[in-house]
């Protein structure tokens, strides 16, 4: 607040105080005292208040100056700060304009060579020009002499020199494409060998060979009395409900079951246990048990498929194709149990699809349903390879896998790598010793077989079937066959094999031809 406003407000209050003093005077002279002491007391107030006004106006003055001073300065910083970027940007303008002018020096210094070079170049082609005219007159005066002389034109001369390389380079291509393709088929071979014969070392292998018949085992052989029932009626129902045949013969303590699904064989076994514990062994109660034990089967394929899968790390597997997987464990082909065989071949397509390089987990799935064709619900024409890969169509599996199971036996084209690294795999755990059983008759009348179409050839010598018959190893006479026609018959016996025979499995045919000059010393 402004000091002269301060002090005009005190006089004004002094002013009323006075007044109301010589008032109260009139009335009262008592109160002179007071109102010389009111005086006395406004004008120290006045003059306090204009002392303190004084100091006011003083200190607002300074602190004026000072704030001028300071705003002076900042003023004055900021227009140095500003002189001396112009100053800093003006030197950069300079250095550029110097280095601007440098360079515009050098290019006019470039532009005045090149246009020197230009000249010595164009006066240099003129030169060539006119020697390469020279060249080529000499060139058609060589040319014609050249014909003068061989009698041939110079046309008629490239042909048959064309002609004369062609025919060279085409030997030459031809061996040398010969040698690409036996290096490539001896490295693969290597290749494809090492590859196999690590996926085998690396898979335990199971015995898998199964029976036929199940031998049912009881406490005595007076269970057998009740077990056939009076006029054969319980062993009938029995045979009825679960469609195997019950051999009840002298053998002590047991009975046969006898049936080529294995399945109807558990469900008998079972169903005989359960009658046999209960004692209660008629035609009702039979049916009731064999219904009991069939659901329990159900219930016990889904389990052995879910196990599987589990065990092979398989996932987002259709819950009918678990189901199918289980049945598998119930089945088998050549005496060979199903399910074994299907484990084996997905462990070995496994690790022979992460030796190549393949996707492992597609491998191994198609590996276990390549054979889910050979269980079916109902009966079909269709052959287990084309049956499998419906069937796997209409679950909604990978096209990977659906080409690998129907196209395992060559009925189908093969489309994806891991096709016939599912036929490989199917092969080996078909064909390794002790997998599958066949009739010894059968097996060697198989050999005679091969043996006997491999001689009716013009020009075989000997015969051999090895490995269990899945090789044929043909000798021919080196006088009669030569080495074209060693390789058409070794064709067109393995065509004859796979059109007029049936075997398990895949047939290697050999043809071997070689020439021995055996002399004496004496």
């Amino acid at each position: 607040m402004d000091s002269n406003l301060i002090i005009t407000i005190i006089s004004g209050v002094v002013s009323l105080l006075l007044g109301l003093g010589a008032g109260k005077l009139i009335f009262s002279k008592n109160t002179a005292k007071k109102v010389e002491e009111a005086e006395l007391e406004a004008k120290k107030i006045i003059s306090d208040a204009r002392s303190a006004g004084e100091t006011l106006k003083k200190e607002r003055m300074l602190e004026a100056k000072e704030k001028f001073v300071q705003l002076k300065a900042e003023h004055d910083k900021e227009v140095n700060e500003k002189n001396r970027r112009i100053g800093d940007s003006e030197s950069r303008i300079k250095q550029k304009e110097l280095v601007i002018n440098q360079k515009t020096e050098q290019l006019e210094k470039q532009v005045r060579e090149n246009d020197t070079i230009k000249d010595n170049l164009n006066r240099q082609i003129e030169v060539i020009n006119h020697k390469r005219t020279e060249l080529e007159k000499h060139q058609e005066e060589h040319i014609r002499r050249l014909e003068k002389i061989a009698g041939l034109t110079a046309e008629e001369a490239k042909s048959q020199l064309v002609e004369s390389l062609r025919q060279e380079a085409h030997t030459q291509a031809l061996s040398i494409q010969q040698e690409i393709i036996e290096d490539a088929k001896q490295k693969a071979n290597k290749e494809a060998r090492k590859i196999i014969i690590q996926t085998i070392q690396r898979t335990g292998a199971e015995q898998t060979i199964e029976n036929t018949v199940t031998v049912f085992h009881l406490e005595s052989d007076e269970i057998k009395g009740q077990i056939i029932g009076r006029e054969g009626r319980n062993i009938r129902a029995i045979e009825a409900a679960t469609g195997v045949d019950l051999v009840v013969d002298d053998t002590p303590e047991a009975i046969v079951l006898s049936s080529f699904d294995p399945l109807r064989r558990e469900i008998a076994r079972l169903s005989l246990q359960r009658l046999v514990a209960d004692g209660r062994i008629h035609p009702a109660r039979i049916e009731e048990v064999v219904e009991k034990t069939r659901k329990q089967i159900e219930e016990q394929v889904m389990e052995i498929g879910e196990r599987t899968i589990i065990e092979l790390g398989i996932h987002g597997l259709h819950k009918e194709l678990v189901r199918i997987v289980g049945k598998m464990r119930f089945r088998s082909s050549y005496g060979q149990n199903l399910l074994m065989h299907s484990r084996e071949v997905a462990n070995l397509c496994g690790i022979m699809a992460a030796e190549l390089g393949l996707n492992p987990k597609l491998a191994k799935r198609a590996g276990l349903l390549h054979d889910i064709g050979k269980v079916p619900d109902e009966e079909t024409e269709l052959s287990h390879a084309l049956l499998g890969g419906k069937l796997a169509e209409k679950y909604g599996e990978n096209p990977a896998v659906i080409n690998a199971i129907a196209a395992h036996h060559d009925e189908v084209e093969m489309q994806y790598v891991i096709s016939p690294i599912i036929q490989a795999c199917d092969a080996i755990s078909g064909a390794r010793p002790g997998a599958r059983r066949e009739i010894m008759q059968q097996y060697i009348q198989r050999i005679k077989d091969l043996e006997t179409l491999a001689m009716n050839y013009q020009g075989v010598e000997k015969a051999y079937a090895i490995q269990a018959g899945r090789e044929l190893r043909v000798i021919v006479e080196a006088d009669k066959v030569s080495d074209s026609d060693s390789e058409k018959l070794s064709f067109d016996m393995a065509q004859k094999i796979q059109t007029e025979m049936t075997y398990p499995g895949q047939i290697k045919v050999t043809v071997i031809r070689e020439k021995r000059t055996v002399n004496v010393a004496r």
